[in-house]
């Protein structure tokens, strides 16, 4: 299984070795792999060697740490078009997964930053509501988001109705149309507050969206900014040359 003598590095092999068996299907998603221990006793390798192998796939996204628990088989990561306008809601119902929200902070806000300001087209003197979720498919914890809405747009917003589609309220309650969105992605790594709420180790690879959107009348409803858990999305998008 382990070659000493080869020029490939150990912890590689070792590397492959799981790789293999995530893929052969002896690991199944959501399974825990043997642990450091017998992997190093397996292998007749250090602890440390084993690890660097382990993180290295953590990094990847091929496997999950959880603290106290052990290392785990990732579940395939969920891929994130770059086109089209859904809510979490609507996404996650349309991949046949059972979206949750539990709601950390309802609040209102008198004074906040410049950027979101800006995002919002509002004065200094307009306060916002800041939501900030923990959004959920099948009861895992997948983004944590903050979304800032213009109290004078979202009056009537309840705490119930913080905790569902904020979507469906602007269709439904409102009676808006929805028109677009402007966002912008980067990588990073999680802060204390986000693997706590992620169920993530902290400094582990995170996906940021910032977004704005905007209704048919050309008036911006919402900035978010959105945490999303780095091993479970992926994002693409078509792109065509001109």
């Amino acid at each position: 299984m382990i070659d000493k003598y080869s020029s490939i590095p150990i912890y590689v092999q070792i590397e492959r070795f799981l790789t293999d068996g995530i893929d052969e299907g002896k690991y199944q998603d959501g399974e825990a792999i043997p642990s450091e221990r017998e992997l190093s006793e397996l292998f007749k390798v250090s602890r440390m060697t084993v690890r660097q192998a382990i993180n290295n796939l953590v990094t990847k996204g091929k496997l999950l740490k959880e603290k106290g628990k052990g290392t785990f088989v990732s579940s395939p990561r969920l891929s994130y078009a770059l086109k089209g306008l859904v809510s979490f809601t609507e996404d996650m119902k349309h991949r046949g997964l059972t979206p949750s929200t539990k709601l950390i902070s309802f609040k209102q806000m008198e004074k906040v930053s410049s950027t979101i300001l800006n995002q919002l087209k509002l004065t200094q003197k307009e306060a916002v509501f800041c939501l900030h979720r923990v959004r959920y498919a099948n009861d895992e914890p997948m983004a944590l988001e903050r979304a800032y809405l213009p109290v004078k747009l979202f009056s009537n917003l309840s705490v119930d109705s913080a905790r569902g589609s904020l979507y469906e309220f602007v269709r439904n309650q409102l009676n808006y149309e929805i028109h677009h969105a402007t966002q912008k992605i980067e990588a990073g790594l999680s802060t204390e507050v986000e693997s706590k709420y992620l169920s993530i180790q902290q400094n582990r690879p995170v996906l940021i969206v910032r977004r704005t959107t905007y209704l048919s009348t050309g008036n911006p409803f919402e900035y978010v900014e959105t945490v999303f858990r780095g091993e479970k999305y992926s994002f693409s998008v078509d792109v065509f040359r001109d």
